[in-house]
């Protein structure tokens, strides 16, 4: 069976490959986030025979690794993988004046601040209550449900739990429905951050391909029919990181498909509000299958800061999660409760202020890439556009990348088994004059990669992506 870590790695990427090399390649796993701290590594044994190289190569690659502090080594419990203490130090002024493209997402909304003032009377009438929101406050739920109804799918409230943003959603579900060792469908390129709550649930991935023009349809279906796999998560509205949207008629299908494979969908609507000019405008997944999990939040549409997110489920799924959620979390945060009353009441303001911010980080991002060589595809909505490198240079790109302050992504990150080299996500979120110096410090390093001038870098921090 073949270990993550050489999945991660790529057994054609590093053939022939020099101790060193092999080192430079397992630490910029690290780096990324691909391989997590106190993950354990093969033996040298092992490693030397999934790769089909000398145990000496594999003892060397460790030693390198150990001496940098990425890996730590105990006699008789195996290899783990670490990051140096000095990855955790306090910024620098120069990480400070980095632009860090692994977060994709806007500032807050405009009427962030006067919708917290409209809050506080709503959250004043709550001081008399014990302040616990297990379920969510009604209001919010009837806001959210409305929102569904409004989309094309009833929604009663009762078919909704506010929780702690999407990915806290997302956990609850698993910690309710999960079964660990089971199979998981997930698209592939995703969001990194799912397919960890996967894993973490004990769940082995079966990827899907996605790309800007959409899913391979067969491949999907196919899939779910010969593997009946216990989950599946999806994002078909402005996949991140395509921007992709299934259409109608597949989402359908897809939704047919599962439930007679008795696959649970979990539909991944995070991003399902951030049309800039598709045109047109799909069925929530859930209006094909009653059956259907969908999570969203309101940290794309109005600010990351405000951790709320949403499930919507049958409620006798929202009778197991409301049941499971006090052994991990007590309920979400009133005030935040209170102030996306507010803003669900305008969503008109809402989505206007985000098509227009899109549409403008859209322009700069294709601006930017004027002279690379390198053509932005079709993005009509969502975080993101997904740019084809046109050769599998995506880690050598982030690497270079962040020699010029830029901290970019590679795209395995995206991916089950560190694939999709030749991709790279740019997100279209930030202000123009933000996204302008971005690209010029992407261009430079494009340059780098170019000409081959790509240097090894010192210690840097590990961060997330969103």
């Amino acid at each position: 069976m073949t270990s993550r870590l050489v999945e991660q790695l790529g057994v054609d990427s590093v053939a022939g490959a020099t101790a060193a090399t092999l080192a430079e390649r397992i630490r910029a796993l690290v780096l990324d986030g691909r391989l997590t701290v106190g993950e354990r590594l093969p033996s040298e044994r092992s490693l030397a025979l999934e790769l089909r190289r000398s145990r000496s190569t594999m003892t060397r690659a460790y030693d390198i690794l150990e001496s940098g502090g990425y890996v730590n080594r105990v006699h008789g419990g195996g290899t783990r993988v670490a990051l140096p203490h000095s990855a955790t130090a306090a910024p620098t002024d120069a990480d400070e004046s980095s632009i860090d493209l692994s977060i994709a997402s806007m500032d807050s909304t405009p009427g962030l601040y006067d919708a917290t003032v409209r809050s506080l009377p709503r959250l004043a009438a709550l001081r008399g209550t014990s302040g616990y929101s297990l379920r969510g406050m009604p209001e919010l739920r009837e806001a959210v449900a409305h929102r569904f109804t409004e989309r094309g799918v009833d929604t009663d409230p009762d078919e909704i739990v506010i929780t702690s943003g999407a990915l806290n959603a997302v956990h609850l579900v698993l910690a309710t429905i999960g079964r660990r060792g089971q199979r998981a469908l997930v698209e592939q390129p995703t969001f990194p951050h799912a397919l960890e709550a996967l894993r973490h649930h004990g769940y082995r991935m079966l990827p899907t391909p996605v790309d800007v023009h959409g899913w391979d349809q067969r491949h999907l279906t196919d899939l779910l029919l010969r593997s009946r796999p216990h989950v599946a998560y999806l994002i078909p509205d402005f996949h991140n990181p395509t921007g992709a949207t299934l259409p109608d008629a597949e989402r359908s299908r897809v939704a047919t498909t599962a439930r007679s494979t008795g696959t649970t969908l979990i539909v991944d609507e995070t991003t399902a509000e951030l049309d800039i000019d598709r045109g047109w405008s799909p069925l929530p997944m859930a209006a094909h299958n009653p059956r259907v999990i969908t999570v969203g939040s309101m940290s794309k549409i109005a600010w990351g800061g405000m951790r709320i997110g949403w499930i919507r489920a049958e409620r006798p799924l929202i009778d197991r999660l409301l049941a499971v959620r006090p052994s991990f979390e007590l309920g979400t945060a009133l005030l935040e409760q209170c102030i996306a009353v507010e803003l669900l009441a305008d969503m008109r303001s809402l989505t206007v202020h985000v098509r227009e911010r899109l549409r403008d980080g859209r322009a700069a991002v294709e601006s930017g890439l004027e002279g690379t060589g390198l053509v932005m595809p079709l993005t009509p909505g969502g975080l993101s556009t997904w740019v084809d490198l046109g050769a599998p240079i995506s880690t050598p790109l982030s690497l270079a990348a962040r020699e010029h302050g830029l901290i970019l992504p590679p795209g395995p990150r995206f991916s089950t088994g560190g694939v999709l080299e030749r991709r790279v996500r740019i997100p279209i979120t930030l202000t123009p004059e933000r996204t302008a110096e971005a690209m010029a410090r992407f261009r430079r390093a494009w340059q780098n990669v170019q000409t081959g001038d790509v240097r090894p870098l010192g210690d840097l921090a590990h961060a997330a992506v969103i």
